[in-house]
């Protein structure tokens, strides 16, 4: 081989090796992109534009085809859900370096006629009182099975830890540590902790009706489960899987349960009415607002105010007093 040749063969080599090391880099940089977005919402983006691409859009769009769109939708969609695919539109022309046709002045004005002629309120789950959750505690127990078991257990942990369901189904036994006043349950990611630093939440034992940490420990042994995933799904037949319930499985659980126990506000229950239970309940119980916020994870004042003015809605109401001041003496 000449000198030139090799020369030239090490060129190409040194080459290759520096193409490799780029696709590998762009693939880091591409999975370091993906992660600064949560899979919440990355799944809502892909949605809203494989929706607008199904009515027929391109991309990347020009303006009055986004308000041809908005005005194709504007009687069937609910105008918060139409604002947010704008939303995906827009940070999909960002993202990809094209004009963002989805955000000029025009669409945002058309956007917001639209949610001032066609807006409703927002629909809010409806807090489950600690009241209710021991009912349904105790219809729970009087079943006697695996199943029954699991969902007292995971009821129990959500609604006293303030979780959301994604935090709750990707609870692991690793994650759990027993103390003589509870169990502490650590969260390696959640909502409010995008960044992974961790977040523990204090679950204390009980000798009333409902006593989480106990229904966790009998789940737990009648499962036989000493690691990975606690709440897992349960076949007809009685068989457990190995791999963590999804997180659209605790509305159906809560609901569910709630049927059993013959509460009359069935439909307006969700997974968030056991994060708001525990704010109402723990509110009218005398808890501290700090500890409150702090339990459901909350990262705004105003979230948790607005529970807490849930519960008061008749306990400091200007009409009630107004009314007792006139009310005849007995």
């Amino acid at each position: 081989m000449s000198i030139i040749h090799s020369i030239e063969q090490d060129v190409i080599d040194i080459g290759n090796v520096t193409t490799h090391v780029d696709n590998e880099l762009g693939i880091r940089h591409r999975a370091f992109l993906a992660a600064a977005t949560s899979d919440n919402t990355r799944r809502t983006y892909r949605a809203a534009v494989s929706h607008y691409l199904a009515w027929g859009g391109m991309l990347p769009a020009d303006e009055s085809t986004m308000i041809r769109y908005l005005l194709a939708y504007v009687d069937s969609l609910n105008p918060r859900t139409l604002a947010l695919r704008l939303t995906a539109l827009s940070q999909w022309h960002v993202h990809q370096g094209f004009f963002d046709a989805a955000s000029t002045p025009t669409v945002r004005k058309t956007m917001a006629g639209i949610l001032r002629t066609h807006g409703r309120p927002k629909k809010k789950a409806k807090a489950l009182p600690i009241e209710d959750l021991e009912c349904i505690v105790a219809h729970l127990a009087s079943l006697g099975t695996l199943k029954a078991v699991r969902d007292s257990a995971l009821l129990q942990i959500g609604f006293f830890g303030g979780l959301r369901r994604s935090e709750l189904v990707n609870i692991k036994v690793e994650y759990i540590a027993w103390t003589l006043q509870g169990i502490t349950i650590m969260l390696p990611r959640s909502k409010t902790d995008q960044i992974g630093e961790g977040v523990v939440k204090a679950i204390p034992y009980s000798d009333g009706p409902c006593c989480p940490a106990m229904a966790l420990r009998a789940w737990l042994n009648a499962a036989s489960i000493s690691t990975g995933p606690v709440f897992r799904s349960i076949s007809r037949w009685g068989k457990l899987a190995t791999e963590a319930l999804h997180e659209g499985s605790v509305n159906a659980i809560l609901a569910d349960c709630a049927t059993l126990a013959h509460l009359s506000y069935v439909p307006d229950l969700s997974s968030h009415s056991l994060r708001r239970g525990m704010a109402t309940s723990a509110h009218r119980a005398g808890a501290d607002f700090r500890d409150i916020k702090r339990q459901g994870g909350w990262r705004h004042d105003g979230t948790v105010q607005g529970y807490i003015e849930d519960a008061d809605q008749f306990k400091e109401n200007a009409a009630g007093s107004l009314l007792r001041s006139r009310s005849k003496p007995t």
